[in-house]
């Protein structure tokens, strides 16, 4: 599954080199030093993306108990609400803001089956706008360990406009394991049973796969 991010990459990877290529090659042989500007921002931009699309190992917690991040980025909401397609009541959302520096890969909260995928359509707002929740394009994932039922809710924004799933319906997964990306800046949210304690707060910042977000009762 780690080679799965760079797969990802390697379009724009191959799109963004064959340009800066070809602007060196025509600065070079047409003597046209402004395109060696050119080609520096190519070189800065072909960077960026391998680094954009980076998958670092995480020590996973031992604890069969502990919740993880879903994604890495900073806490930007924890509230109750209802989560209409698979928990189908009221829960505990914890929602983390991903910049376009974080690690873009989604990893499973929990052990379980995944019982339940969907994707909707929508709109691309940026995802800081109270809106973009319910109308922009998302992926709803539900896991199952047991009795334990949780949702993690991948959310398209106003740069990241593809939602990648690694993991399907009736797939099983492991705490920690890599289960889809987003591309370029977004918004990932956990949906818990309201018997979850949660251990984090608003404006602290997570590790998919090692930051602990709650333990289970």
């Amino acid at each position: 599954m780690r080679n799965r991010a760079i797969y990802e990459s390697w379009h724009f990877s191959a799109i963004l080199f064959a340009a800066g290529a070809a602007s060196a090659a025509a600065a070079f042989f047409r003597e046209l030093p402004w395109l060696w500007a050119v080609t520096g921002l190519f070189a800065v931009l072909f960077c960026y993306n391998l680094y954009f699309f980076r998958d670092p190992e995480r020590p996973i917690p031992s604890d069969p108990r502990a919740i993880v991040a879903a994604a890495d980025g900073k806490i930007v909401e924890i509230k109750r609400v209802t989560e209409p397609h698979y928990l189908k009541g009221e829960t505990q959302m914890v929602a983390i803001f991903l910049s376009v520096f974080d690690v873009h890969v989604q990893r499973a909260p929990t052990a379980g089956a995944i019982e339940f995928v969907q994707h909707f359509a929508g709109k691309f707002l940026d995802v800081r706008d109270p809106n973009a929740s319910a109308q922009n394009e998302h992926r709803v994932i539900g896991i199952r360990d047991g009795e334990f039922r949780m949702v993690v809710r991948q959310i398209a924004g106003l740069i990241a406009r593809r939602i990648v799933g690694w993991r399907g319906e009736g797939d099983a997964v492991a705490k920690g394991e890599r289960i889809g990306m987003i591309r370029y800046g977004s918004r990932v949210e956990m949906f818990l049973p309201l018997d979850v304690e949660i251990a984090v707060k608003v404006g602290e910042r997570a590790k998919g796969g090692e930051t602990i977000i709650g333990c289970r009762r």
